[in-house]
């Protein structure tokens, strides 16, 4: 099954999170801030990256650039995840290398869907 980098700083919704994907038999690997989630995207080479964009330092449109700016990385989809969707993230995402943009709290099967989509299953 794919390997997905979840980059997200918020503890209850990660575990949530990774827990809900690894029982559909996903590969997961967690990073807690953007910093971490570019070192872990480099030296893991997911298949798909779910990026919080609010994070503290370094923020999930700037580490999604740092990310895409690597060769090896620049075709992995990102997903951008926000709880603040504001008018003009989902561009802002999209400007900075994401794939795609979903909501928090997250729809599962809406979710399972974008990440099925990206991942060419």
């Amino acid at each position: 099954m794919a390997k997905i980098l979840l980059v997200e700083d918020n503890e209850m919704n990660r575990d949530m999170l990774s827990r809900r994907l690894q029982k559909r038999g996903f590969d997961v690997e967690v990073a807690v801030d953007g910093a971490e989630g570019v070192a872990s995207a480099i030296e893991q080479r997911p298949d798909l990256i779910l990026m919080d964009l609010s994070l503290p330092g370094l923020d999930g449109w700037e580490a999604t650039r740092r990310i895409k700016a690597e060769a090896g990385l620049a075709k992995t989809p990102v997903i951008a995840l926000t709880a603040h969707a504001m008018e003009g993230d989902r561009e802002k995402a999209l400007e900075a290398g994401c794939d795609d943009f979903d909501t928090k709290p997250v729809e599962l099967p809406r979710l399972l869907e974008k990440m099925a989509k990206l991942l060419g299953a």
